[in-house]
């Protein structure tokens, strides 16, 4: 795994560029920390996402919540190369020579396609099975960003709800005057976090997300184009030229560099 810098360069700027700006207009941070506030907020944005979504797939939002700050799974011209490895393989020794491989492969995707590929099962059979995994699995995925997306819309709200609660209280001390300004200062806080939580952390997260779901598919349906030419007995050279399309930059890892088992 490798930190996503821009993730956090963001989060940084946005840090800064609310706290400069604070200190430019004559006021200080600590203005900003009010744990009553982020409690209304985070505690409501919570409670409401929970209603609108199953414990299991909230808990499976912030585990995933990871790959925001981080980027797993193999580099796509590591995973090209032993795919060129697989075919190159399978073209001189045979199909069945790839079992040996299976216990080395760590990608659940391919390992599945690829046994049932050693075990027979023709092009065409295997692509409407892997296919429909891939459909199943892209609406299962879609559920999580969609969980940030709902707390996105409901922090707002509940920013607003601490803004009027914080007046309510203000209005019960009107007697005290010098108190009034203070008081509806603070109330305002709730608004900054429930705002600023929004478009900084939860619909940025979705996002991130959904471009990482997106990346993960695109492996998937190369790696399955790959498996599909082994079985098909397709040149490595031509599988090169087909791998090709899915890659962002042109491949690092050659045929020549792939040497025969």
């Amino acid at each position: 795994m490798a930190l996503d810098k821009t993730t956090f360069i963001g989060i940084a700027i946005a840090f800064v560029g609310v706290g400069v700006g604070t200190l430019l207009e004559g006021g200080t941070l600590v203005q900003l920390l009010q744990p009553t506030a982020a409690l209304i907020v985070l505690g409501g944005t919570l409670g409401a996402v929970l209603v609108q979504f199953p414990f299991p797939i909230v808990a499976q939002a912030f585990v995933q919540l990871k790959d925001v700050f981080l980027r797993s799974g193999p580099a796509p011209d590591y995973l090209i190369q032993h795919l060129l490895r697989f075919a190159y393989k399978a073209r001189h020794a045979g199909l069945l020579s790839l079992d040996e491989e299976l216990a080395k492969i760590e990608d659940p995707f391919l390992k599945e396609s690829l046994m049932l590929a050693i075990d027979g099962v023709s092009a065409a059979d295997l692509r409407k099975m892997m296919e429909l995994q891939l459909d199943y699995e892209g609406e299962k995925d879609e559920r999580i960003p969609r969980v940030f997306d709902a707390a996105g819309g409901f922090a707002p709200t509940f920013g607003i709800v601490g803004a009027v609660l914080g007046l309510i209280q203000v209005m019960q001390r009107l007697q005290n005057v010098n108190e009034v300004g203070k008081g509806i200062a603070v109330a305002f806080v709730a608004t900054i976090y429930g705002v600023g939580s929004a478009n900084l952390f939860f619909l940025p997260w979705a996002g991130k997300l959904r471009i990482r779901l997106r990346e993960k598919q695109v492996v998937q349906e190369m790696t399955l184009e790959a498996v599909l030419a082994i079985v098909e007995g397709i040149n490595p050279r031509a599988l090169e030229l087909r791998l090709n399309s899915f890659a962002a930059a042109p491949l690092r890892p050659r045929l020549e560099k792939v040497t025969a088992p």
